[in-house]
């Protein structure tokens, strides 16, 4: 009795189908793209900036000693000088003393330098250095007074330190807000209207707010006055001790330059601080006579290096000209009229004009730059979205958004500053202009083009 449940799960088991294997050989054939190193180093190349491109090559010249890296230089780029060919050494001398670079000083150390310029070392001087620490880059003091007791200073000393650090320059240097900062420039500044102080001291957020009724009514101002205020707060500067950061400014070397003669463009490639690569023939031909297997190889290896290499850099120089040439094509009017108007352009379908892929064209104009008769552009300037007209006369017709936006720019500048455009006016006035927008794009655009809302743009 008691085996017969395990013969009943004996018997399931047997009836159990027995799971069957198909042993087939099959043959599929499957195309994969194979991304070599030498693959993603090439790509990494043309998305390389100019500088970018330099660093690299000269890291690859440092391990490759056969590889010489220089910078070539375009005479295009020399400074039209009236002088005359000879000159005298003291004017020589001037002209390479004009070319050195300013020497450029932290913030602290310019601090520091008036602190112990102006004071004597007395426990005040003390307070001032410790408090110049806890600047930070825009010159804005971070360390509350009241956290500063840890120094032993009573509150009467830390507000004499605070008062000689706001002293020094830049003006508005040691705020601990922007009002502060606003208010510490405006006492030192003779120009400023006369109530300007007076507004940022008491009635900062209703000057900056545009809450202007109740400060006409407390002072006994016209709005006239208040206005004069209101324009002047943006001559002042919210980050004084900035121009002290410690940020190198990159000059931009173009890759390409256009030329215009009798409305004829020219396109070429600039050698202005662009890399060449060059062969150590010298070297190599000096111990290629060596008889040793192993230098021979590592010879080999290296020429080898350098030939890719210098195949690549090529490449790369020759696509960013013809996607330049592409561009000069597809913009001539922009090249050729003062007003300089672009056409809508994508990446595809200059990839598509090239037989290239798209993503090869979005490198070959990232930090790409062309210089032309009127300035200098990145080469992604040139690729403006459109907006597709549905009504009025450009039915169909997609319309470069720089268009838009030099019109919505010229319809701002000449509207009544005492009754500003609505954005639903804005609208109607561009439809009228053969521009089909909504409110929401043009309230996009205005906030791109950094224009306030009409509220704020009210003059009186």
């Amino acid at each position: 009795m008691y085996n017969k449940p395990k013969d009943i799960f004996r018997k399931r088991i047997s009836m159990s189908s027995k799971p069957s294997i198909n042993l087939k050989q099959s043959q599929s054939q499957q195309q994969k793209l194979a991304m070599t190193q030498t693959m993603q180093q090439a790509i990494q190349i043309l998305h390389y900036s100019t500088s970018d491109l330099v660093d690299f090559l000269q890291e690859q010249s440092l391990e490759n000693p056969l590889i010489s890296v220089t910078i070539g230089s375009d005479s295009s780029d020399a400074p039209p000088s009236n002088h005359s060919l000879v000159q005298s050494s003291e004017d020589r001398h001037q002209a390479f003393l004009e070319q050195l670079p300013a020497e450029k000083i932290s913030l602290y150390e310019h601090i520091l330098t008036q602190i112990h310029l102006n004071y004597r070392d007395t426990f005040l001087r003390t307070l001032l250095i410790f408090l110049v620490d806890y600047l930070d880059s825009n010159g804005y003091l971070t360390l509350p007074l009241d956290a500063a007791a840890q120094t032993g200073a009573s509150e009467i000393e830390l507000l004499d330190a605070l008062t000689l650090l706001q002293q020094l320059e830049p003006a508005g240097i040691g705020a601990r807000n922007l009002q502060e900062c606003l208010m510490l420039q405006t006492e030192r500044d003779h120009a400023a209207p006369d109530i300007a102080y007076l507004l940022l001291e008491e009635s900062f957020d209703d000057l900056v707010n545009r809450q202007w009724d109740g400060i006409s009514q407390k002072y006994a101002v016209s709005f006239q006055e208040i206005q004069a205020v209101y324009d002047y707060i943006p001559t002042l500067t919210a980050r004084p001790g900035a121009a002290y950061a410690q940020i190198l400014a990159q000059s931009i070397k173009p890759d390409l330059e256009v030329t215009v003669n009798e409305q004829q463009l020219d396109i070429r490639s600039t050698k202005a601080g662009q890399p060449q690569i060059t062969f150590q023939d010298k070297y190599y031909n000096r111990y290629k006579a060596i008889e040793d297997a192993d230098l021979q190889a590592y010879l080999k290896d290296r020429k080898a290096e350098f030939e890719w290499l210098k195949t690549t850099v090529e490449n790369r120089f020759d696509t960013i000209l013809r996607v330049g040439r592409e561009i000069l094509t597809a913009q001539a009017d922009f090249f050729l009229d003062n007003n300089h108007p672009l056409k809508p352009l994508t990446l595809k379908e200059i990839a598509l004009n090239l037989d290239l892929h798209e993503s090869t064209i979005s490198r070959a104009v990232n930090q790409k730059y062309m210089r032309t008769p009127f300035g200098t552009y990145e080469l992604k300037h040139f690729f403006p979205q459109g907006i597709l007209q549905k009504n009025g006369e450009s039915k169909g017709e997609v319309i470069a958004n720089t268009a838009i936006k030099a019109e919505l720019q010229r319809v701002i500048a000449n509207e009544n500053k005492q009754a500003p455009l609505s954005d639903q006016k804005i609208v109607e006035q561009l439809k009228q202009a053969g521009f089909d927008i909504s409110r929401r794009t043009v309230v996009k655009y205005r906030d791109t083009l950094g224009i306030p809302t009409s509220r704020h743009r009210k003059r009186y």
